[in-house]
């Protein structure tokens, strides 16, 4: 696998139906309300055929970390409501497909995303911080469930007063957030090599 490959398998358990399911995840340009963590700007370019089969959707995306990438997707599978499938294109490329499987009165998603960073960012420092760029894309995920979860309830909800107990999804991170988490990560390797060197240099005396 290249450097700058990526291959992810998330799994989400929701109490819900697959048609519930099914229907907000579908509903693309409906993201940035209910995923705004991770989905700062949607909008449709292409409505596709009948069944949204060939749809192009633009994408504005970030999540933990200080930087966004711009990319479209196209759907080619839809099967509701089982399935969804698209290609990605742009900022990475590759494909995504989501399942929803019923399980009582729960739902079991599978999210299996595998694609290539083309960002000059990613796709020149993955050789270096894959694992950094891949748990930014966990917490992305993390975030996700928890959105998905309070929709599902805010849909569900029958008056206003159990609306306005449903927390609001998670929010995106600032700059600020990461930074001060990669400074502290900076500095605690710093003094790792430091002590490294201390104990070991009378060895090379």
């Amino acid at each position: 696998m290249a450097a700058n490959s990526y291959h992810f398998v998330t799994h989400w358990r929701v109490e819900a139906t697959p048609a519930e399911v099914f229907a907000i995840i579908d509903a693309a340009t409906d993201l940035p309300r209910w995923w705004p963590a991770v989905y700062l700007k949607v909008a449709e370019e292409e409505p596709g055929d009948a069944n949204g089969i060939g749809k192009v959707v633009r994408l504005l995306t970030k999540g933990w970390l200080p930087y966004t990438l711009e990319w479209r997707f196209r759907s080619t599978d839809k099967v509701p409501p089982e399935r969804l499938a698209l290609v990605a294109f742009g900022d990475f490329i590759g494909r995504g497909v989501w399942t929803f499987t019923a399980d009582g009165p729960f739902t079991n998603i599978t999210y299996d995303w595998e694609i290539a960073a083309e960002k000059p960012l990613l796709k020149k420092l993955s050789f270096l911080l894959k694992p950094v760029f891949t748990a930014n894309h966990l917490w992305a995920m993390k975030t996700g469930e928890t959105s998905l979860k309070r929709e599902l309830a805010r849909r569900r909800a029958i008056t206003d007063e159990e609306r306005r107990r449903i927390p609001p999804p998670p929010e995106p991170t600032t700059i600020a957030t990461p930074l001060l988490w990669l400074g502290g990560l900076s500095l605690l390797a710093s003094l790792v090599v430091m002590g490294a060197v201390l104990i070991l240099w009378p060895f090379f005396k």
